[in-house]
């Protein structure tokens, strides 16, 4: 069965064999996504963006389809006709972007504050960008893990299990999770399972941190 590329409104695909690896894209591929997108993110058509650049209507579409390479001047009045830096027409310049792959049960063992409560928690990837840092974890609770309704954090934390069933609290409220449930909050709200109802439990945690925290 082939696989369809899908294309959103901002991004560009193009189909390729899997096995080769993805073509590196040129400054007029990069400013051209830039453009498109901020064209689009503004809520202008070409004609009317165009018109604010100080640039054709023409002109603009070939910037936007990679057929032209812009003058600095050019590049000052995008800049300026977008209001945006011009820095921002080169985002994602610097080529490739980090990943994490981490293959079925290979993620690391790691101590986090419920480990000497019984928690097992296995990292599946720690990202850390230019403004975020995104830490998943696979959390397994057993007949030796105790609850442990205190953990604290900066951040948002998003959990969803997988198996069995717990009482989780956070803050003042508490939520029967059972597989396939979800749940999502301020990590600075007092949290954690107040009741292990039917073990084992697994539940995946993805933790979103500020820009400010350093772990």
């Amino acid at each position: 069965m082939s696989r369809r590329l899908i294309r959103n409104a901002t991004g560009t695909t193009r189909r390729r064999d899997p096995s080769q690896p993805p073509p590196e894209s040129s400054l007029e591929d990069t400013i051209a996504r830039n453009v498109r997108a901020l064209r689009i993110q503004a809520g202008l058509s070409v004609a009317d963006a165009a018109d604010r650049i100080g640039i054709s209507k023409a002109m603009l579409s070939k910037i936007e389809n990679s057929q032209t390479s812009c003058s600095l001047a050019t590049l000052s009045r995008l800049g300026t006709g977008l209001d945006v830096p011009v820095t921002s027409l080169f985002r994602d310049a610097d080529g490739e972007r980090e990943a994490v792959h981490t293959p079925a049960g290979q993620g690391p063992r790691i101590a986090r504050e419920g480990t000497q409560a019984g928690h097992d928690y296995e990292l599946l990837g720690s990202l850390r960008g230019q403004h975020k840092r995104l830490e998943s974890l696979l959390v397994t609770l057993t007949a030796k893990s105790d609850t442990y309704p205190l953990f604290q954090h900066p951040g948002t934390e998003f959990i969803h299990l997988l198996e069995g069933v717990m009482d989780y609290g956070h803050s003042r409220t508490v939520y029967r999770l059972e597989p396939g449930d979800s749940l999502q909050f301020d990590g600075e709200g007092a949290h954690g399972p107040t009741d292990l109802v039917e073990l084992p439990i697994r539940f995946l945690s993805v933790i979103a941190f500020p820009d400010s925290t350093t772990r």
